[in-house]
């Protein structure tokens, strides 16, 4: 039996609200940030998904939660200009994984450096907050919505 009473229930979508617009507002100043170094947060966000164990695009697209088709249109972009390349799958010989190259290695570094003082400040005003435990109940919150939209 759960411990949750109605009181919490009915804050999950205010939660829910407020998430809506911290992610809106995360993307801006991602986009700032992305900017500055002649990228875009969609591309930044690829090129970071991609920077890690070998995925291919529709694995890069469920990690991000967004449409295979937006994640294809990026990966052939970053392609295109150099900064990653595809790269034999041998779980699945029509999904190439996207790897990064060198000059997206280097463009990815270069955002992780360009944001790293904007997410100090960020810390810095949640002085009150216990990071670490923010960090727990946001993943908790996240397999908590991935096991309740497994039957959808």
């Amino acid at each position: 039996m759960s411990k949750r009473t109605a009181a919490d229930a009915a804050l999950m979508p205010l939660i829910v609200a407020d998430i809506y617009e911290l992610a809106g507002r995360l993307r801006a100043r991602g986009d700032g940030i992305a900017a500055t170094v002649g990228q875009t947060q969609a591309r930044w966000q690829v090129l970071s998904a991609a920077s890690g164990d070998p995925l291919s695009v529709p694995q890069i697209a469920r990690r991000l939660g967004i449409t295979r088709q937006a994640v294809q249109r990026i990966a052939d972009l970053l392609t295109d200009e150099g900064f990653a390349a595809y790269a034999d799958n041998p779980d699945h010989k029509s999904s190439p994984h996207l790897v990064l190259t060198k000059a997206g290695r280097d463009a990815l570094a270069r955002l992780t450096r360009s944001a790293r003082a904007g997410q100090e400040d960020l810390a810095a005003a949640m002085e009150a907050v216990d990071i670490a435990r923010l960090r727990r109940d946001l993943r908790t919150l996240l397999d908590a919505v991935k096991i309740s939209t497994r039957g959808e």
